[in-house]
């Protein structure tokens, strides 16, 4: 558990060939990221960048509320 109560998800709960991305993120100079959602409840996202470094874990709810919140434009400037 991380200190939020939440279960930690390591990185290699996201099987390689699970990593999907935009389809125009190659004319953007890899500034992407990368989804996973071959983990059965859980999301994994990561930066094209660095696919060895971190990835942030969420439940299939909390990233189902994140699109929905893109979706309504609540992030946008």
């Amino acid at each position: 558990m991380n200190r939020t109560g939440k279960p930690v998800v390591g990185e290699a709960a996201f099987p390689e060939s699970g990593w999907r991305t935009p389809a125009d993120c190659s004319g953007k100079g890899g500034d992407c990221v990368a989804v996973n959602l071959e983990n059965s409840g859980w999301v994994g996202v990561r930066d094209t960048k660095r696919p060895d470094g971190p990835v942030l874990s969420f439940t299939d709810d909390e990233w189902t509320s994140f699109v929905a919140a893109v979706g309504r434009g609540e992030f946008s400037r």
